[in-house]
């Protein structure tokens, strides 16, 4: 891997991890639906960090999303379990983002905030930047 693609990484994993805390504060305003867009994007940005440290890109969620399911939870690299939560995440942003009276409550996103933490964590564990 080039510096480039290493720098490229090494932003990716911190705007994840800015972007989980981004999460934690639109959590304690009671925010939660912006909280679930921010959840998702924190593990789309670890992703994609996994992504270029592969040489793999896509300019599209969809392609992402495909591509990790692909290379990484379909060769067990990554626990189904623990991808369960980034797309389960990718749908209910889609959801909170472009259906009409969605509103998410406390009791159901309040569990996800831990749960992509482990994700981004995890992620940043393969890659070598924990």
């Amino acid at each position: 891997m080039n510096q480039l693609n290493k720098e490229l990484v090494q932003y990716r994993i911190q705007r994840a991890r800015d972007t989980l805390e981004d999460a934690r504060i639109l959590a304690n305003a009671n925010r939660w639906n912006p909280c679930v867009n921010r959840l998702y994007y924190a593990c789309f940005y670890a992703i994609s960090a996994l992504l270029a440290q592969e040489g793999r890109f896509s300019s599209k969620h969809s392609g992402v999303r495909s591509l990790f399911n692909q290379y990484f939870v379909k060769t067990g690299k990554i626990p189904k379990k623990l991808a369960q939560i980034y797309n389960d995440l990718f749908e209910r942003r889609q959801e909170g983002d472009y259906i009409d009276f969605v509103i998410f409550e406390e009791s159901r996103v309040r569990p996800w905030l831990p749960q992509a933490e482990d994700f981004v964590d995890y992620v940043a564990a393969l890659i070598g930047s924990s």
